[in-house]
């Protein structure tokens, strides 16, 4: 049985921005990617956040955009990199830019 996938926490994403050529070889992890954070259960974690998609028949490399609510933009070249490794850089900074909760009693 295949391990649980991580959920992505959205909370402090703005916009995804998914730009790929699905004739090429390269593009099966940004499609992976665009699917794990298209689910309902990611959606949920913000439905503010805009999910775009830009699909070209240019045969430019695939490109992931993530716009955050400080405005700082996170940009991954996704021709050479898999779904895992974007998802963990996105919950890395997310993480980062969350305000920490109040736990106080």
């Amino acid at each position: 049985m295949a391990a649980p996938k991580a959920l992505v926490n959205l909370k402090a994403v703005k916009e995804i921005a998914v730009q790929f050529c699905p004739f090429l070889r390269n593009v099966r992890a940004t499609r992976e990617f665009l699917a794990r954070v298209n689910v309902e259960r990611v959606r949920k974690t913000n439905y503010a956040c805009v999910l775009r998609t830009d699909v070209r028949h240019d045969g430019s490399a695939p490109c992931v955009t993530v716009s955050f609510n400080d405005d700082e933009k996170l940009v991954m070249k996704s021709e050479r990199l898999l779904c895992e490794e974007m998802l963990s850089a996105v919950q890395k900074l997310c993480q980062q830019k969350e305000p920490p909760s109040d736990t106080k009693k």
